[in-house]
């Protein structure tokens, strides 16, 4: 009986272990984002995760919903300076996600600050 119920917990766990490695590591898209930044928060209770929005239209019809992993620091680090400013984002599509590393499907990569199409010269 023993056996059995520790077969079933090490498979359990082994089943955990694949379906968190494919949806880490295996992306369903990626690509590349612009528009304003409208917010970039640290929220939740139990678990703080970073999470930001970005305006893709002038009367912020259409909102990008995304976040980004604790261990990117200088990611973070730049959406908070350029707070209000238009960038465009590089950004990583999963499966799926698990609270514990954000509220979206969408993790940003990389952000540069871009000139606003809607103000140029």
């Amino acid at each position: 009986m023993k056996r059995i119920l520790l077969l079933f917990l090490g498979g359990c766990l082994a089943l955990f272990a694949l379906v968190y490695a494919f949806i880490y590591f295996v992306p369903y898209s990626q690509g590349v984002r612009s528009g304003e930044l409208i917010k970039i928060s640290n929220k939740g209770v139990l678990v703080k995760t970073w999470e930001g929005e970005i305006s893709q239209g002038i009367s912020g019809a259409q909102i990008f919903s995304f976040s980004v992993l604790d261990k990117d620091k200088d990611v973070i680090q730049k959406l908070q300076d350029y707070q209000g400013q238009y960038v465009k984002v590089n950004y990583t599509e999963r499966y799926a996600t698990f609270f514990w590393l954000g509220d979206t499907k969408y993790f940003i990569t990389q952000v540069e600050k871009e000139q606003s199409p809607h103000f140029r010269n």
